[in-house]
């Protein structure tokens, strides 16, 4: 959901990095903490507020994976599924993953218990497979690891 106050969120972020070089990123990564998603609507905000193109402000928004363009789910699944992890065995616990979860890669529960996403490397090659649990690493996934991941986001 939007915020009403969508308007006086940006504004007061925007007022923090006002005269910064290089203010679109950091604006829009206050944005998602604040209000949890870069809602489309922020766009045309953020545009006039740093002076920019909306289709600049948009471009950034789209290109950064980080970006949210939905609301999240209140946990985060970030599997790694980059060439070190496939070497791994990334598929069988992705399909693990799905299967306990009861949701593809790349989506969130109806009742928006848990996000399932793919990432392309989380910088931990050598004890892979990997993936962020409510931004905290799991190396090393197993069977077992799964069902902790399970539990905890079912909690």
């Amino acid at each position: 959901m939007i915020p009403d106050d969508l308007d006086t969120i940006v504004g007061t972020l925007a007022d923090r990095f006002a005269g910064e070089r290089g203010a679109l990123l950091p604006l829009l990564h206050a944005i998602q903490a604040e209000v949890g998603w870069v809602p489309d609507a922020a766009i045309p905000l953020v545009a006039r507020a740093l002076n920019l193109s909306r289709a600049e402000v948009h471009g950034v928004v789209t290109f950064y994976h980080d970006f949210r363009r939905e609301p999240a789910g209140r946990h985060i699944v970030k599997l790694c599924l980059a060439e070190a992890c496939k070497a791994r065995g990334v598929g069988a616990i992705e399909t693990a993953l799905s299967d306990r979860l009861g949701l593809p890669i790349d989506e969130t529960s109806e009742d928006g218990r848990v996000s399932f996403e793919a990432v392309y490397c989380l910088g931990l090659c050598a004890t892979g497979p990997n993936a962020l649990v409510n931004d905290k690493p799991v190396s090393r996934l197993d069977a077992h690891k799964i069902d902790r991941i399970v539990a905890q986001v079912s909690a």
